[in-house]
């Protein structure tokens, strides 16, 4: 790494004054108690007494002693001589030019403790802190400066030159590279090392080294994709590399391992042996989870399409089969009448019956009923058996290569999929076969009246079983990024006993259940009594008579007029708002943010290059249009070069960075006056946006209502009331928003913490307002339907006046009561980030079989879903608030669709990855434009006031940043040409591999 990796601005701003201090930095670094009064007083002079505490109080706030002491801001000025009651005159400045300066540095230095960075202790706790701070971590070497200059400043220690301190970051990091390097490298024998240098060779014939190979994961959905997957899985397992990472973090390792994925063959062998083996070793440890998450992923869609197709294609057979269905059901029809008529005696009854119908008619008509009825059950085994070629050409690999693990729910069909392992290539089967998942649906299919036993049926029920039970993470794998046991990093044992007091400290829970229970059930008495007495002055709410029910009906909310200040303000600033080309725009946030720091190389080195952030801000751009590098390359600017941009978007633009880059922009809007009128951060809402994928990929999901006949993939995005995007996650198709919605909230990592979150009506479920409930949110969605809207109540006896209609179902607390230690066990899991919130979600649904945990919190959720309810009719800014904050993210959504335009508007990435990056790409252009009009609108606004025009603050609160008419984001075209080619000559043409010149 080079010893001088800071940039020239960080350099000049060491140990100097560089921003406006604020009122509370002025408060705890400049104020004089009274041991520095008394010190001060005994200097002779007013420039002495000033120039001591002007010195006093820089090291405080700088860590240095400046060369010239009263090259302080006029705010510290200020502050210090009102608290020394002087006047600032000309003849304070004496004391720069004195030799009295140096006496009271040293004198500083003794009575308050400063020390030299030299010092062997100093430098031992030092080289401790930032050790273990770089091998934990892969903050940029810039990053480490600052936090040791904090350090340095925290503990009294005077800081040293930059290219010291510079000199000596570069030093430690480098002994941390070489130590993680030899760690990885132990253990690994010369035949595992040859094998891993092998990766790196091209073969004679081919374009692509092994390692390209193994890096390209699968694109289609079929059955050779799953045996090339499961190939693939098995190719890494066979390099042999088992590393025991308890000692290595798990940053450190992501990071090289990330390096090996994205860099070219080439880069790696250019590195030094010990670094390229590193790399590599990390690079396969990592890819075994990743390549068994891709064949599973290949499986769950390949069952999907399997178990549809089935469904379809009986739905098929019942139209074909419908006419003789009904011939037959009329027959029997007109059989059932005969013997319903009560006029005709018993035993007469069958003679008349046969003499209108034939025995042999009723029989045929008997027999097509039984064959052509389908019970609820049913299971389609006819259509299944019909693939079964199919399903035995990637079975064997499938058993061969995966290993499931499972709860109790899942050991049933781990147990099934272990005996086909045994018995699927006999060609008799053993008769022991465990039974316990064939439900009675399969159960006929399966084992026959004669106690035959049909191989293909048990094979389809098992892979139906484990569709389900992997869908559940009821069965998962090890090692996986996605389909591992969502449990296992569950707060457990001592820890949990450790941890318990600060989780509910935290959360506001209390240990035992009766606390949190009684208060929460006197909650939601009062509130019922208070709805039910203000009822009768609700508008909005009316009850109707449906059969023997009563139903409550809410009445739409009205338009919400538009006053004509309204409409003129904002017609005013939009058309105060400058035209703007995007790539402009984007440049002008870099500059105002410095957003492209966040985006650092793939090998977490220190590399940049001169224009850097014009390329990070094309490619950034490239990818939220949707239109490739190409329309943006130009080979007279070096910053936008192809080679450039290529190197930009494989290094620097990934998931972390991405992620990085955001937080910088949710908080510069967060810091904006025009942004907190809109709202403090304290509310967010949740929505998907969808977008077709019309290439082959794995990671996309049907759904005809949105992809036609097509695929496609869900942009779930967590909007603030600030209008600025917290984050988003991507699901193939469109997978139920309840599912991800608590993911999406806790693991966005931006500095506003929302803790009211809405959305629509899809997103909710009783386990997820008891979720939310227990992790310290306020769950609001909203309720399209409010009468078909369960009230519960915990007193049956209670008097809830007109609501005693609809509020009869009754919650039972003793289903909460015993689980409560593991309901705040997995609170707490989820709050510190231990289990992944969407994994837990999965095996919390309550479906067929909910756990007595899902149960519990179930339970415990329908009292938060019906406080929220019954607030919800009766506060109409409540609904207001709730509509206003979803029609911000629509119209998030629609300035989203107008960014991404290029290639039709459809995502046509094959890869997780690129999907996952691109997006994030789009969320990042989406928060520019927000952040830039808020800046301007701000800016107009002011203008307006100052010109005397009247602005209300309630107009102002209902402007919005999602504009983009003022935007050009569609490029320009020159109608120039270059003047040589004007007069008749040749453009240049490009080298034998097709670049420019």
């Amino acid at each position: 790494m080079p010893v001088g990796f800071l940039p020239n601005e960080q350099r000049e701003n060491y140990g100097r004054f560089t921003a406006t201090l604020s009122g509370d930095d002025l408060a705890r670094y400049f104020h004089l108690d009274d041991a520095a009064h008394a010190l001060i007083a005994k200097k002779r002079g007013d420039h002495n007494r000033f120039g001591f505490a002007a010195q006093l109080c820089t090291v405080r706030y700088l860590g240095t002693f400046l060369d010239d002491p009263l090259d302080i801001p006029v705010p510290v000025m200020q502050t210090l001589a009102k608290q020394l009651g002087l006047t600032i005159t000309d003849s304070l400045r004496a004391y720069s030019l004195g030799e009295q300066r140096l006496q009271h540095a040293t004198e500083i230095r003794t009575c308050y403790g400063y020390v030299e960075i030299t010092e062997p202790q100093v430098g031992f706790r030092l080289t401790r802190w930032l050790y273990s701070l770089c091998w934990t971590g892969t903050d940029r070497p810039s990053v480490l400066f600052e936090r040791t200059t904090t350090w340095l400043v925290t503990h009294k220690v005077l800081l040293p030159g930059y290219s010291t301190l510079e000199r000596y970051i570069a030093r430690l990091r480098s002994r941390v590279e070489k130590r993680l390097w030899q760690s990885l490298c132990r253990g690994i024998s010369s035949g595992q090392q040859a094998g891993l240098e092998k990766l790196l060779l091209i073969a004679d014939g081919n374009r692509n080294s092994q390692l390209d190979r193994l890096r390209t994961g699968p694109v289609m959905i079929s059955g050779p994709s799953l045996i090339q997957a499961l190939l693939r899985l098995h190719s890494v397992r066979q390099l042999g590399i088992k590393l025991s990472v308890a000692h290595i973090p798990t940053t450190r390792l992501a990071a090289l391992a990330r390096y090996a994925s994205t860099a070219k063959v080439s880069a790696i062998l250019r590195l030094p042996h010990q670094r390229r083996l590193a790399t590599l070793v990390a690079f396969v440890h990592c890819l075994e989870a990743t390549a068994q998450d891709d064949a599973l992923e290949v499986l769950e869609a390949l069952l999907r399409d399997l178990f549809n197709a089935a469904i379809k294609a009986d739905k098929k057979a019942r139209l074909r089969t419908l006419k003789d269905l009904d011939k037959a059901a009329a027959t029997l029809a007109g059989a059932c009448q005969i013997l319903l008529d009560t006029g005709l005696p018993d035993v007469e009854l069958r003679s008349q019956l046969f003499e209108r119908i034939p025995r042999d008619a009723l029989t045929q008509a008997v027999d097509g009923v039984i064959a052509l009825i389908r019970p609820a059950d049913d299971v389609y085994y006819h259509e299944f058996d019909a693939k079964y070629k199919t399903v035995r050409r990637f079975l064997p690999a499938l058993l061969e290569h995966i290993r499931f693990g499972a709860n109790s729910d899942g050991e049933p069909v781990v147990a099934a999929f272990d005996w086909l392992r045994t018995n699927i290539t006999l060609k008799k089967p053993g008769n022991d076969a465990p039974l316990e998942l064939a439900d009675k649906s399969w159960q006929k299919h399966v084992q026959g009246d004669d106690d035959s036993f049909d191989l293909h049926a048990y094979t389809f029920c098992v892979l139906e079983k484990l569709q389900t039970a992997l869908r559940r993470r009821d069965v998962f794998v090890a090692p996986s990024w996605r389909y591992a046991d969502p449990r296992a990093g569950l707060l457990k044992g001592e820890e949990w006993e450790t941890t318990r007091p600060l989780i509910c400290r935290t959360l506001g829970l209390s240990a035992a259940p009766e606390p949190t229970l009684t208060a929460i059930t006197n909650e939601l008495d009062i509130t019922y009594r208070a709805v039910a007495a203000r009822l009768p002055d609700n508008q909005a709410v009316r009850f109707d008579t449906i059969g023997d029910k009563q139903e409550l009906v809410l009445s739409p909310l009205d338009k919400l007029d538009e006053p004509a200040s309204l409409t003129a303000l904002r017609d005013k600033v939009a058309n105060m708002l400058p035209r703007v080309e995007l790539p402009e725009l984007m440049l002008e946030i870099a500059a105002r943010t410095n957003f492209t720091d966040a985006f650092t190389h793939v090998s977490e080195r220190s590399a940049r290059a001169t224009d850097l952030h014009v390329s990070l801000c094309a490619v950034l751009m490239a990818e939220a249009c949707n239109t490739g590098l190409e329309p943006l390359i130009r080979g007279d600017v070096t910053a936008l070069k192809r080679d450039r941009l290529s190197w930009v978007d494989q290094n620097y633009i990934r998931d972390d960075t991405l992620t990085a880059a955001n937080a910088t922009l949710v908080a510069a809007q967060s810091r904006l006056t025009l942004a907190n009128v809109w709202g403090g951060g304290e509310v967010a809402s949740a929505d998907g946006m969808r977008f077709v994928v019309p290439v082959r990929t794995v990671h996309a999901g049907p759904n005809p209502k949105y992809y036609g006949t097509g695929r496609g993939v869900t942009w779930y995005n967590l909007l603030s009331n600030q209008f600025s995007g917290l984050n988003a996650i991507l699901v193939p198709g469109t997978l139920r928003d309840s599912l991800i919605l608590l993911a999406v909230v806790l693991e966005q990592q931006t500095d506003l913490q929302p803790t009211q979150i809405m959305t629509d009506t899809g997103a909710y479920s009783d386990v997820v307002f008891g979720l939310f409930r227990l992790l310290g949110y306020r769950f609001c969605p909203r309720l399209a339907d409010v009468g078909g809207t369960r009230f519960w109540r915990i007193d049956p006896k209670a008097d809830y006046g007109l609501l005693n209609s609809i509020s009869k179902h009754q919650l039972s607390l003793k289903k909460i009561t015993p689980h409560w230690d593991d309901m705040l066990r997995l609170a707490g899991s989820l709050k510190l980030g231990r289990v992944p919130a969407s994994g837990i979600m999965r095996t919390l649904q309550v479906g067929d079989r909910p756990t007595r945990l899902a149960q519990a919190i179930a339970e415990f959720g329908r009292i938060e879903k019906t406080l929220h309810t019954l607030m919800y009719i009766d506060d109409e800014a409540m609904r207001r608030s709730t509509l206003t904050q979803l029609n911000r993210g629509e119209g998030r959504h629609s300035v989203a669709r107008a960014v991404f335009h290029g290639k039709r508007g459809e995502l046509r990435q094959h890869y997780r990855e690129g999907q996952e990056d691109q997006l994030g790409a789009l969320g990042l252009v989406l928060n520019m434009i927000v952040l830039w009009n808020t800046i301007y609108m701000e800016a107009a606004l002011n203008q307006l006031r100052m010109e005397g025009y009247p602005v209300s603050d309630e107009d102002v609160s209902r402007l919005s940043p999602l504009q983009h008419e003022h935007i050009n984001m569609f490029g320009r075209y020159s109608f120039s040409v270059p003047e040589s080619v004007a007069n008749g000559e040749l453009r240049p043409l490009r080298d034998q591999e097709g670049k420019d010149n």
